[in-house]
């Protein structure tokens, strides 16, 4: 836990000038359950490339996996879930990852279309005393970089639900994220695998890319 604290104080309190030289790792969470953790795997790569030459950040372009329970969660402030369905975390599981957060780690969460009836419980467990808030458009996650009035972009329409973005906050401090109805991991993807349009891709990325930099230079703070 302290390993985290420590990049994290890094990452917080260093002039942008510094910041930029700091190079640092993200990663995709891999849980139990049957749910495919492993959906869009270009999908991460492709966003860290962009956020590094449209922003100047200096993310690692390797993207490993990370078991919810393994320690190693806490070699990463950052890390990415996301897939179609059954999400199931141990107790154990559940232990860690709630001190990662805690610690200052961050968890975005995009549905993929059949995760979301399993991924509330999961964080309704994780977190019992704070709720699941959706974030209102204002929220500076989505006036980072780049521009977003009306909130999330939306990706793919799937049921033409409106795309909502939803939070825990600790202490102020924005640690999960959850992406609804927006599948913004598949408009990160190659251009060959969904055959989105050159708009949709861009908006997905542009989005990602603020997500990043709302978590790094703001640290999550409102």
């Amino acid at each position: 836990m302290k390993q985290i604290r420590i990049i994290i104080f890094i990452l917080f309190t260093l002039p942008i000038a510094s910041y930029a030289q700091l190079t640092y790792q993200v990663a995709v969470l891999k849980y139990g359950g049957g749910g495919d953790y492993y959906a869009n795997p270009t999908s991460v790569p492709n966003l860290v490339r962009f956020a590094n030459d449209q922003l100047g950040m200096t993310i690692q372009e390797d993207v490993p996996f990370v078991e919810v329970g393994s320690p190693n969660i806490f070699n990463y402030p950052f890390i990415h879930m996301t897939g179609h369905g059954n999400v199931v975390f141990t107790n154990t599981e559940r232990e860690n990852l709630k001190n990662y957060l805690i610690a200052g780690g961050f968890l975005h969460v995009d549905d993929n279309y059949g995760m979301d009836e399993f991924i509330r419980p999961e964080i309704a467990k994780l977190f019992p005393n704070i709720p699941l808030v959706e974030l209102p458009f204002d929220h500076p996650i989505f006036t980072q970089h780049f521009k977003f009035e009306n909130g999330l972009p939306k990706i793919h329409e799937h049921d033409g639900g409106r795309p909502q973005a939803f939070g825990i906050f600790i202490d102020n401090r924005l640690v999960l994220l959850y992406t609804y109805e927006t599948d913004l991991g598949d408009g990160w993807e190659d251009e060959s695998v969904h055959n989105d349009p050159p708009e949709k891709r861009l908006a997905a990325l542009q989005m990602g890319a603020n997500i990043l930099q709302f978590v790094f230079l703001k640290g999550g703070l409102e």
